[in-house]
């Protein structure tokens, strides 16, 4: 494959690890906070970019009462909560707040979503630092790691 630009370090290309959230289940919500939380931990330049689902799923206290699981793994949803609850495992906000304190973590909002849902900032939990578009996001994102989730 030819590159027309300057090839980067491995160094270089394994510094940022961006995450496009499109689904607001909490298994997949949890998935993602999971590699999030690995990527600080590992001091990464990590983002999290919220679109469509994924950012209803971050509206102010939408997490507190979210019992939704991928339709593929609804019937385990049941169960899964009440494993968690039994293990004292964390929500995956107090996780993702944890990771924020460990490194480099920014959520952002996708802006294009947020105009079609009629959502503002103020509207989303604390943890999303800003607006941003597609655009913005890939630039940031270029030459690291992508997931979609």
């Amino acid at each position: 494959i030819y590159l027309s630009r300057k090839a980067k370090t491995m160094d270089e290309t394994t510094d940022r690890f961006s995450i496009v959230l499109f689904s607001g289940t909490v298994d997949k919500i949890m998935a993602a906070v999971t590699m999030a939380t690995g990527a600080a931990a590992m001091q990464k330049d990590v983002t999290v970019f919220l679109t469509f689902w994924g950012l209803i799923g971050f509206r102010k206290d939408d997490w507190k009462t979210n019992r939704r699981f991928s339709k593929d793994f609804e019937d385990y949803a049941g169960p899964a909560f009440e494993m968690m609850q039994a293990r004292q495992v964390p929500s995956w906000m107090a996780t993702l707040k944890d990771a924020m304190e460990l490194g480099n973590l920014k959520v952002k909002a996708c802006g294009m979503t947020m105009d079609l849902f009629n959502i503002h900032l103020e509207d989303l939990e604390p943890v999303v630092s800003e607006v941003t578009g597609v655009a913005s996001f890939i630039k940031e994102a270029e030459g690291g790691q992508i997931i979609f989730i």
